[in-house]
């Protein structure tokens, strides 16, 4: 749930707030991602999380679930300047034995739309970015419960971010590897949460390539808020990534030791369709240091790495 670093065009802002609008009209009526260089067009993170128990019989598979999603997106700061861009996503998610998965797998700028910032296939940009978050359950290895308090699950847990840039300079490749559980509210919220540390190999030419470098601590929730007549439902889905502990600053005033994204998403699907609406907030996102003054080779600019990204979805369960 992605780009590059000259002026916003007016196209992409344009179609996003159509897509904005059309999936607000379909929502109301009652019948229904580090350092960025100027080649990189990855949107970052995924969008959402496994929201509902599969429906036996209405889907490929009754426990490995997949969704088709066009997405668009606006002023998204993982790097130093927001980025829009309208793409499409595959995202899956499951539970078999041990092995709890999830991931999505983007096509950047799939339709041409971005802004000046974003690079995808047909502009010598990124022609995928894929995240995959497998979690093993030390609980069922062990043939036991390991509980403790509202500690319910424990899991081996990574996290593997992968930008295909066009060549080295503008790829990204990062594991996060650790510890995770599953968080007994007393209540209808799902709650989990995971701590990693971070092993980064390319990083768009960043200083910490190669290296173990900073940590990250992550918390996931989900709320269902309501079911209505017409077979659709309503779910909030959060999840709040604190990275922190890089090098990176060391070698570059403009970067920061910590970063901060916290993502909103309400989601409205029904047995196949799913419509989201989506707000971000950045917080020295991608460890840049908001307002830093930065030269890319366009002339001085000051670093957007703080404040809100939004995104609007029309998907397809299979």
């Amino acid at each position: 749930m992605h780009a590059t670093f000259r002026r916003t065009a007016s196209c992409p802002t344009v179609a996003v707030s159509l897509l904005l609008s059309a999936v607000t009209g379909l929502l109301s009526s009652a019948a229904l991602a580090q350092e960025k260089t100027v080649d990189e067009s990855a949107q970052g993170e995924t969008l959402s999380a496994e929201a509902s128990p599969p429906k036996k019989g209405a889907y490929l598979s009754d426990w490995f679930n997949q969704y088709l999603t066009l997405i668009g997106s606006k002023d998204i700061s993982f790097g130093p300047q927001p980025a829009d861009d309208v793409y499409l996503e595959y995202e899956y998610f499951g539970r078999k034995g041990p092995f709890e998965l999830y991931g999505y797998i983007d096509a950047p700028k799939i339709l041409g739309i971005g802004n000046s910032h974003d690079k995808g296939a047909w502009d010598h940009g990124s022609p995928l970015f894929m995240e995959h978050e497998p979690r093993i359950s030390i609980d069922y290895l062990a043939g036991r419960s390991l509980a403790v308090g509202p500690f319910k699950e424990w899991y081996v847990a990574f996290d593997w971010i992968y930008d295909h840039g066009s060549r080295t300079a503008n790829r990204a490749n990062t594991l996060y590897s650790g510890l995770g559980t599953d968080i007994d509210t007393h209540s209808r919220v799902n709650l989990s949460a995971n701590f990693y540390g971070r092993y980064q190999w390319e990083n768009y030419g960043a200083s910490n390539e190669y290296s173990w470098d900073g940590y990250r601590a992550q918390l996931k929730y989900i709320v269902p808020i309501d079911s209505f007549s017409n077979g659709a439902s309503l779910t909030y889905i959060g999840f709040t990534n604190f990275d922190f502990g890089s090098d990176l600053h060391k070698d570059n005033p403009a970067r920061t030791a910590n970063a901060t994204v916290a993502t909103n998403v309400l989601l409205y699907s029904f047995t196949h369709l799913r419509f989201t609406l989506v707000g971000r907030y950045f917080h020295n996102g991608g460890n840049w240091e908001d307002g830093s003054e930065l030269n890319f080779g366009e002339g001085n600019f000051r670093a957007r790495s703080d404040g809100w990204g939004y995104y609007a979805g029309v998907g397809y369960q299979f």
